[in-house]
């Protein structure tokens, strides 16, 4: 008698284990459609008033849909085409030659570190961990690259300075201490050296963790701006990034100049709508190095977790 109620009851539990499940999916879904609009709203609102007359967000503030078209901050940016060209092709070298480079010192070091058979490891990982807590201050960075390695007005000043990161090492060295070291040691027997392992075992292996810190990377390369203050003078050599910085400033420079002089009334600045329009240029191109490396970047966060 139990065991025929027990099986006149499974398909009752099936109908609400599927009936739970069906909840389930349709409360993930809705919080996530949810978060994804809330993510997106603040990008819309940076275009749309970068689309929007400066007199409309003054008097009605930022809106999600532009209230009165214009197309008066995209045309400021690009005055001088060349300009904006040579910034552009500036941050991109920069960018691309600063990532390679940093990814592939960063992982190199971390595959020295996470080697178990290195018996200087642990030393070599204070010294590194040791520069995250003391620095020589800015005064001293300063003269030596300027006097020193004679770096100023170079493309290379803003690679070097930005080239290794402490913090991205440690997370590289955790992510290959979890490779194992069979595949390490079989390489050994086949005859590889140790540069070869790296190369043809470890780097592949590190795909999730490679596009994870190479994205940070390439970030940290595209909205600096900070270096270029400091050591370029050349308009030549300004990236993209400190170019709208000083376009930016010389339009309040104009803005502020005219408003105590009394000479000119009618003109107006867009400041607002030209801040947007500068972000909306500075963020863009970045936005496609994205779906490249998705399906990598999902795992690359879960670097370091505990495996069950």
């Amino acid at each position: 008698m139990n065991v025929i109620l027990s099986q006149n009851l499974k398909p009752e539990r099936r109908k609400a284990t599927q009936h739970d499940r069906l909840i389930l999916a349709i409360i993930g879904y809705f919080m996530l459609t949810l978060l994804a609009v809330f993510c997106i709203f603040p990008f819309l609102l940076v275009v749309s008033s970068s689309l929007t007359e400066e007199s409309a967000i003054v008097e009605n503030g930022f809106q999600i849909f532009p209230t009165r078209f214009s197309l008066e901050a995209y045309q400021i940016l690009f005055e001088f085409p060349t300009d904006m060209l040579k910034a552009y092709g500036v941050t991109i070298s920069v960018t691309a030659l600063g990532t390679l480079a940093g990814l592939f010192l960063t992982s190199m070091t971390a595959y020295v570190l996470a080697r178990k058979d290195f018996k200087w490891r642990n030393i070599f990982s204070f010294f590194f961990f040791f520069t995250t807590l003391f620095s020589g201050g800015l005064v001293p960075w300063y003269l030596l690259i300027v006097n020193y390695l004679q770096l100023k007005d170079t493309l290379l000043v803003l690679v070097l300075p930005m080239l290794m990161n402490v913090f991205y090492i440690i997370v590289m060295k955790t992510f290959m201490s979890s490779i194992p070291e069979a595949i390490i040691e079989s390489a050994k027997i086949d005859g590889a050296g140790d540069f070869q392992i790296y190369l043809r075992f470890i780097l592949p292996l590190s795909k999730p963790a490679l596009a994870t810190i190479g994205l940070f990377i390439a970030l940290a390369y595209w909205n600096d701006w900070y270096n270029a203050l400091l050591f370029i003078s050349n308009s030549d050599l300004m990236p993209l990034q400190y170019y709208l910085y000083r376009l930016l400033g010389n339009m309040d420079g104009m803005r502020k100049a005219m408003m105590e002089s009394g000479a000119v009334v009618n003109f107006n600045i867009p400041t607002e709508s030209l801040k947007m329009a500068m972000t909306v240029v500075a963020t863009g191109p970045i936005l496609l190095a994205y779906p490249f490396i998705q399906r990598y970047f999902v795992q690359g966060l879960t670097i370091g977790a505990v495996k069950g």
